[in-house]
């Protein structure tokens, strides 16, 4: 599953926005009766609406979802994948995009560095009710609107093989502090200095880190790494469906260390804040869980099965698309 967990997320973050929203300066924003190119389908009786992605599986699973809710509601959906937030979130401000499914913690914190540079002062934390409101303190200003978060969570999460985690009684990043045991933690380099985590690992759980592998975040060959017993923890996400291939298990992170990293939706509230598209898309938020989003992911990663025929299916089977 390629996901951009919140050490690349907030990486990116520090990158500035505002040189790269110019380059999508190219058409402004428009109105959903403006917008009919590329339509998905749908009767288009409410106008028609562009849902954003980001490239990689999660967000396209959800944004499959959102568009065949938001069809079923009566609009025309399509959507436009952009690779990564520095690109869609000003296509999102200037209306080129209506609506993305986006991640509570990691939008707080970008549109944080946005504003303040950054060595701003954090303002998410594992708190999710607080997190969202500042997330919303920093969106409106901007012409965004943020719908309220759901249950389902996608957070930095670390994992050792079944085998460690047996043989040193490991349920909990609190009983791997106390173990004692030496760990290098398979990641990006920039684990060394992100709080979540090499930092927050020592100072929050007592873990003796010994060292950063830099195989990146949850990737094959990171998660390889620690099931061959060259690495002991590896950083990846609560929605990572390839663990059990590789015979790892998650560690809980019981002292809260993660921030809130709740999904949502976020709107452009000029184009796209009708009550009647919050109203659609809360079936889902109120719906979606943690683990099926982590199936809905499996399915796409493993299985190979389309986004869009993931999401029909998962939506089918909830009862949120009319009959």
């Amino acid at each position: 599953m390629k996901h951009f967990g919140q050490g690349i997320r907030r990486a990116a973050a520090a990158v500035a926005v505002v040189g790269l929203a110019a380059g999508l300066t190219a058409c402004g924003g428009k109105s959903l009766e403006d917008k009919g190119a590329g339509s998905e389908g749908g009767a288009g009786k409410k106008g028609t609406l562009v849902v954003g992605s980001a490239g990689f599986t999660e967000s396209k699973v959800l944004a499959e979802l959102y568009s065949q809710l938001l069809r079923d509601a009566g609009y025309n959906t399509s959507i436009k994948t952009v690779e990564n937030r520095e690109l869609y979130e000003p296509s999102l401000e200037k209306g080129d995009i209506d609506v993305v499914p986006e991640y509570a913690a990691t939008l707080a914190e970008f549109l944080n560095i946005d504003k303040n540079g950054p060595k701003a002062k954090p303002v998410a934390s594992s708190d999710v009710e607080d997190t969202v409101a500042a997330l919303k303190k920093l969106a409106e200003p901007r012409g965004l609107k943020v719908l309220p978060a759901g249950a389902a969570v996608d957070q930095n999460a670390f994992a050792v093989s079944k085998e460690y985690a047996q043989k040193n009684n490991l349920k909990t990043l609190s009983d791997l502090g106390r173990s004692k045991l030496k760990v290098k933690i398979a990641a990006g380099d920039e684990c060394e200095v992100r709080p979540f985590c090499a930092p927050g690992l020592k100072k929050t759980y007592g873990i003796d880190v010994t060292g950063v592998d830099p195989k990146g975040v949850g990737t094959p060959q990171a998660k390889q790494a620690v099931k061959d017993g060259e690495d002991q923890l590896v950083l990846t996400t609560t929605t990572d469906a390839t663990l059990e291939n590789f015979g790892l298990v998650l560690l809980k992170d019981d002292k809260n260390l993660q921030n809130a990293d709740n999904i949502l939706p976020v709107v452009n509230a000029e184009d796209a804040g009708d009550k009647a598209i919050a109203d659609a898309l809360a079936k889902l938020t109120e719906t979606l869980t943690t683990e099926d989003l982590m199936e809905l992911n499996r399915k796409v990663d493993a299985e190979r099965v389309k986004e869009a025929d993931a999401a029909k299916e998962y939506l089918e089977a909830k009862g949120l698309l009319k009959k």
